[in-house]
């Protein structure tokens, strides 16, 4: 078997708009194809010994054991590859079952379809799946607790930390939008103007000073001190030679630790010696170049937490520890803790496992034991130096004891040290009595502090402590961080419908982001150049702080490869549904296609619009299952789908009597004539009506008003500059040129409509074959070719696609030659080259149309050629 691609899907996508992490995997079976798991020997009952847990798997049989019933009966390696890869997940600890497969359309091919928690994982578990599968059927043995091991690994090192993905998870319980900055804990919440980020638990709204205060625990102590709160006695050291006169001082114990340390970092505690407080010295000195030495304070580990300057939750942390019984050694005591359910690899459970390093063995050694020292019954014995969560430490809620005293300096220092969200840490013997009468004191201020001790305590109330972080981010219920969202699919017209919104919306005065298949634009300037109408590009303009309204064309490819970038949006509109691409990615034909396009519609707010074409078959149907609002556009204004929806009150746009006209609630609106919108070229390029139709609704329900909806239709102007690609005409002094991005049937027939409109002395056509589409597409480009032109050239994209150029030109020849047997088209490898020959040798009042790929490339060839002549004119 062979894995031919793993892509990562993390939005709405083909296989379930809910669903959104899934991995497909294209898997070619090769000679397992003729090889059900029931012809081969021994498979079913191996599989049932090394993972007898697929027993819970129901399949398709619908009850406990169905799916070992199928693998006996007899299925195929790509399904039970799927229920492999799901169950490993849920070994390790991540608990996921959603899954699908099937075929790719080609005999012997899959996609095996699954879900995951973490996209490492799920991408490590379906090449593991696959391995496992291949040791079953050849029967060799096989490290599953390996692999299992090494999925909680992964997960441990990607994963949100237990604090942000509260956060995290509070805001998708309120519907905010959110999205990764990095592969640690910097995350987004909100959209473009209205976002706010969180780092761990530090926010955009967290004080720099603040930070750089709680970072620097000499300066903390300084401030607290003159601020009246009591803090340990303690001296800065830098040199070891200091150890002695600062012990002395200070007098034994003392607690060391490094000056700008976090997370328990270098920090050791209980030190008694000088000999013990080099040891101690060095281990800070790997944190930070400056030591504190810090009088010991007796008394209980308590963390109290401020958000917002407000006291919201308080904790008893003891450090990891066991407590003897008069039988078990320290190790089988460790080993025992261990075993407690809570605790787990990581933050992958309330606890985490107790550790055996050299700390550790450091600690019970200078308790003077050892790991096999038998400890005395009900003997309690230290394992960490501090109470860290992470290291094996316990917590406790003690939330409702804090005196109120402690309450108020709790929310004193946080303001004091400046910070939104702030830990404090104090060593007290009793949390319920005032710090100020007791022999306790403030240890540490901790900025981004920890929330898995107040989120899952060991012992106590949970307190839902992310919520107060959201409220603090977002304080207006009705605001959830969104900016309109326009998404715009279909066969033809996304790109120019996309601009045309965008222009309408800018018209506005609002701040537009948009991606199309040429580039990324925010404000009109372009930012990225290519074919940008994946997810990633999507999360361009999501990610930009000053787009307040995003207009997004999204393709087939980046939603088959990778999802939608967003889980919803307030339009969402299809233009049309026709055979493009088909053979690829799985989809083979136009129901598949219509299907993967009609994601859009699905992901719209119920309070938004689907925007579809009541002329397309396949798109109308889309409005079937909707939550949305659905609105309709037609060429036709008698088309029966559009006067039914006039007669329930809904919103149309149709072209009628010559105009641009909009229907709402029985109301009748005329926008403009087409044949005054310079797009339409005088109203003769029809398949730019069609393009203006779903705009204008879009920002009608957007609150553009008439008035600015007809003004930007008048400014649109086709060109280099607001249409790239799409209907560019260049007079030159004895001829034209046209520069259009149509690449299929349905784009080079609406073209056809518009340049046998054209007189012309001569018709000259620069076409290419595409090696990504089927031998029917390129023979039916060359058939619509040898119908629009009277001389033609073929010319080749950048990227073959694994074909070769005589293959290409064999099959374009071959429609061309179907049509006009006595057309001898030349070839020329190079667009640039074919337009810059075309050009030169052009007839008096000839008309040359390129169907171009890169469209800069050609566009500075014309414009170069344009000054050329008018040069050559002026001499």
């Amino acid at each position: 078997m062979r894995i031919k691609e793993i892509n990562v899907l993390r939005g709405p996508n083909y296989w379930s708009i809910r669903r959104h992490k899934l991995i497909v995997m294209v898997l070619d079976l090769e000679e397992m194809e003729e090889r059900p798991s029931h012809i081969i020997e021994g498979f079913y009952e191996r599989l049932k010994k090394l993972l007898p847990s697929l027993n819970s798997h129901r399949c398709s049989e619908g009850h406990e054991g169905g799916f070992f019933e199928r693998v006996k009966d007899g299925t195929w390696m790509g399904h039970i590859i799927e229920h492999i890869a799901l169950e490993i997940q849920t070994l390790a600890g991540m608990e996921t079952g959603f899954g699908r497969t099937r075929g790719y359309g080609k005999v012997g091919v899959y996609q095996v379809v699954f879900s995951y928690l973490e996209a490492n994982v799920g991408r490590y578990a379906a090449e593991s799946a696959v391995a496992i599968c291949e040791a079953l059927i050849t029967n060799k043995a096989y490290d599953l607790e390996s692999d299992i091991q090494q999925m909680r690994e992964i997960r441990d090192n990607y994963r949100l930390g237990p604090s942000t993905g509260s956060i995290i998870s509070e805001a998708e319980e309120r519907g905010i939008p959110w999205m990764r900055l990095n592969e640690h804990s910097l995350c987004q919440l909100g959209y473009g103007s209205k976002q706010k980020r969180i780092q761990a638990t530090v926010t955009s709204e967290t004080s720099c000073i603040g930070v750089e205060l709680a970072g620097d625990k000499k300066q903390t102590k300084y401030m607290l001190r003159k601020s009246g709160i009591k803090v340990p006695d303690g001296v800065i050291v830098s040199e070891i030679e200091d150890l002695e006169k600062a012990g002395q001082e200070l007098g034994y114990p003392v607690v060391i630790k490094p000056i700008d340390g976090n997370h328990g970092r270098g920090i050791s505690i209980g030190v008694n010696s000088l000999a013990e407080a080099k040891k101690a010295f060095e281990e800070a000195k790997k944190v930070s170049y400056q030591v504190i030495i810090e009088r010991q304070i007796f008394g209980f580990d308590y963390r109290l937490l401020a958000i917002n300057n407000q006291f919201v939750a308080a904790s008893k942390r003891t450090p990891a520890h066991v407590i003897g019984d008069g039988k078990l050694s320290v190790k089988q005591l460790i080993d025992q803790e261990n075993k407690d359910p809570r605790r787990g690899y990581g933050h992958e459970n309330v606890l985490t496992l107790i550790s055996i390093n050299r700390l550790t063995k450091r600690i019970i050694a200078d308790s003077g034991y050892s790991l096999k020292t038998i400890l005395k019954k009900d003997e309690l014995l230290v394992l960490k130096d501090t109470a860290n969560l992470s290291t094996g430490g316990t917590a406790e809620d003690v939330t409702d004891m804090v005196h109120p005293e402690n309450i108020n300096l709790t929310e004193r220092i946080s303001r004091i040290i400046d910070l939104d969200i702030c830990g404090i840490d104090i060593v007290i013997e009793d949390i319920s009595k005032p710090l100020s009468t007791s022999n306790g004191a403030v240890i540490e201020v901790n900025a981004g502090p920890g929330f898995r001790m107040h989120l899952a305590p060991t012992v106590g109330k949970p307190r839902n402590v992310a919520a107060l972080v959201v409220d603090e981010l977002f304080p207006h219920k009705t605001d959830i961080g969104k900016i309109p969202i326009i998404a715009i699919t279909g066969t033809n017209g996304k790109t120019t419908t996309t601009r045309l919104i965008a222009h309408m919306a800018k018209m506005n005065g609002c701040r537009v982001g948009y991606t199309t298949s040429d580039g990324i634009y925010i404000q009109n300037q372009l930012l990225q150049s290519g074919d940008c109408t994946g997810p990633d590009n999507a999360n361009f303009v999501l990610r930009d702080p000053e787009v307040n309204f995003a207009v997004l064309e999204c393709a087939r490819g980046g939603l088959l490869r990778a999802g939608l970038a967003f889980s919803s949006c307030d339009v969402g509109i299809v233009t049309n549904v026709s055979e493009d691409h088909l053979g690829l990615k799985g989809i083979h034909n136009i129901k598949q296609l219509a299907r993967a396009k009609a994601v859009i519609p699905e992901v719209v707010t119920p309070e938004g619009y689907a925007i579809l074409n009541a002329d397309d078959d396949l798109v109308y149907a889309m409005r079937e299952g909707l939550s949305s609002n659905v609105a309709l556009f037609s060429m036709e204004e008698n088309n029966p789908r559009i006067l039914e929806l006039q007669a329930e009150g809904g919103i149309t746009a149709v072209y009628e009597n010559g105009y641009i006209t909009l229907f709402k609630g029985g109301g009748k609106m005329r926008i403009i004539k087409a044949e005054n919108v310079p797009l339409t070229f005088g109203g003769k390029a029809s398949f730019m009506i069609q393009n203006i139709l779903p705009a204008v609704i879009a920002a009608h329900v957007q609150h553009i008003s008439i008035q600015d909806i007809r003004a930007a239709l008048g400014t649109f102007v086709p060109s280099a500059l607001q249409t790239p690609g799409r209907l560019n005409f260049y007079q030159f002094k004895n001829f034209k040129v046209l520069i259009d991005y149509a690449h299929n049937r349905a784009g080079m027939m609406a073209l056809k409509n518009l340049t046998d409109n054209i007189d012309a002395s001569t018709k000259l056509g620069i076409v290419a074959p595409i090696g990504d589409r089927r031998d029917e597409d390129n023979i039916e480009i060359g058939k619509l070719a040898a119908e629009m032109f009277d001389e033609i050239i073929i010319r080749f994209d950048k990227d073959l696609r694994g074909q070769t150029e005589d293959q290409l030109i064999s099959i374009i020849k071959k429609g061309i030659s179907s049509v006009k047997p006595e057309l001898k088209p030349q070839v020329i490898f190079s667009e640039t080259e074919a337009l810059t020959q075309a050009i030169k040798n052009a007839k008096k009042d000839a008309l040359i149309v390129l169907f171009c790929d890169d469209v800069l490339a050609a566009t500075q060839v014309v414009k170069d050629l344009k000054n050329q002549e008018e040069n050559n004119v002026d001499r």
